[in-house]
């Protein structure tokens, strides 16, 4: 999601050209969402883990670790073969860094990876709508803040978790995202 507000609807962020924006679009998804999607889903598959859900931090070490590896090795790539930009080079090395610090503290406590990353996305917008104005987000950061809380609401009816683990792993993703991407687009 950050990298389609960053390519189309803040398009003087970048200087991606148009006509790659589509392909580069897709890469980070198959790369940052489907493979570590199907990563873990392989891992159920192979019983190494009893389920997708990973309801206790120790469910989480092998998945979060493996997905963390992926991602310095997907940054990497993109650092030294695709670096069309720095926005998107930081971009990769900002969520890398959320995703490697969300999986040291779950060795420690069971956060909430989900708002983790939606309070991440949240901060990116909000920086994004601070630094580029225009009016084109504000829509995307209301959305992403009900978003937030539907699915906050939803991880407590669940019981997925608690109230603490929902807001260390909503400032966990927030402060981080927020204040690397603050001083970066300074």
């Amino acid at each position: 999601m950050v990298f389609a507000v960053i390519l189309y609807l803040v398009p003087n962020a970048t200087q991606v050209p148009g006509e790659i924006k589509g392909s580069l679009l897709l890469m980070v998804l198959v790369t940052t969402l489907l493979i570590p999607m199907l990563s873990v889903f392989g891992l159920r598959y192979m019983d190494t883990i009893p389920s997708i859900h990973m309801a206790n931090k120790k469910e989480r070490f092998l998945p979060f670790g493996m997905v963390s590896i992926f991602y310095i090795v997907v940054t990497y790539f993109f650092y030294a073969r695709l670096n069309y930009d720095d926005l998107i080079v930081f971009s990769m090395i900002a969520m890398t860094g959320t995703i490697i610090l969300l999986t040291v503290v779950t060795f420690f406590w069971k956060v909430s990876a989900h708002l983790t990353g939606l309070s991440g996305f949240l901060a990116i917008l909000m920086v994004m709508s601070w630094k580029f104005p225009g009016g084109t987000l504000l829509y995307p950061v209301i959305g992403t803040v009900l978003l937030c809380g539907v699915v906050a609401s939803c991880r407590l009816y669940l019981d997925a978790h608690k109230p603490a683990e929902l807001a260390v792993g909503f400032g966990l993703g927030f402060i981080t995202c927020f204040v690397s991407f603050y001083y970066f687009l300074l």
